[in-house]
């Protein structure tokens, strides 16, 4: 009888903290410009509690994303920076007082509203924007942290949605679930600040128990509903993903 393979090596398993340590190196900053009273104002607001030197102004060389500030309809010497970012390959969302105002080199989904409720939309775009990148910015700072923990939540459990709707052959999306729960667990930590250490392996472990646990359950409702086996995978796929992913944010939240 041939030897069982594990579902798991111990590769899939270190691969994760990789990434952790990975995330943790990224000091790129956050860049504030534009109008300098309200650019000021919000660099503060988006600075507050956290690391002073992961925002700043100036040029957008070498930033995670480039926050820019409008005071009205985009002038010369906007049309200029924002050109300037977008040739240097730096995501940019733009504040504006009328966000229907066509901006340059900026798409329209990126263009967020001044006034209250601008440094929440700002953070929700730049999760959006930066992906999985945005832990590292979000490490540093307090202010990211909800938005980017929510998009990376929803990000995961969607891919493992896919998953479990593409993969036909039967325990094989499993793994492939459980190394993406152990990612979006290693990215939920990078961005609230924790450094990698061999404590994170302990929490891999419970990511890994959890996973055993869904597919248990996936091959449960297999029985029951055996037609519809691809809804089925991307269901538990997702529920449990997200469930996995909201239970880690409250856990690190609480240890800040």
């Amino acid at each position: 009888m041939a030897e069982k393979k594990p579902l798991l090596s111990p590769g899939s398993i270190l691969g994760p903290l990789r990434e952790l340590r990975r995330a943790s190196r990224d000091v790129r900053p956050l860049v504030v410009s534009g109008a300098p009273a309200a650019a000021a104002e919000l660099h503060r607001a988006l600075a507050e509690g956290g690391d002073a030197g992961a925002v700043r102004d100036g040029p957008p060389h070498g930033a995670a994303a480039l926050v820019y500030v409008l005071a009205g309809a985009p002038d010369g010497a906007d049309v200029h920076a924002l050109r300037e970012a977008s040739l240097a390959g730096v995501p940019i969302v733009a504040v504006a007082t009328d966000p229907a105002t066509s901006i340059p080199y900026v798409l329209a989904t990126d263009v967020v509203a001044a006034g209250p409720g601008a440094v929440d939309e700002v953070a929700r775009v730049l999760a959006r924007r930066l992906g999985e990148r945005a832990a590292g910015l979000a490490a540093r700072l307090p202010v990211l942290r909800e938005a980017v923990s929510e998009r990376l939540v929803a990000s995961f459990a969607r891919k493992n949605a896919i998953v479990g709707a593409a993969v036909f052959i039967p325990g094989a999306d499993m793994p492939v679930m459980t190394v993406n729960q152990m990612r979006l667990v290693m990215r939920l930590a990078a961005a609230h600040g924790l450094d990698p250490e061999p404590a994170r392996a302990l929490e891999l472990a419970g990511v890994l128990g959890g996973g055993f646990g869904l597919r248990y359950l996936g091959r449960s409702l297999l029985g029951l509903v055996p037609v519809a086996g691809f809804a089925v995978r991307a269901a538990v796929g997702y529920a449990g993903t997200m469930a996995v992913g909201q239970a880690a944010t409250r856990y690190y939240a609480a240890r800040e």
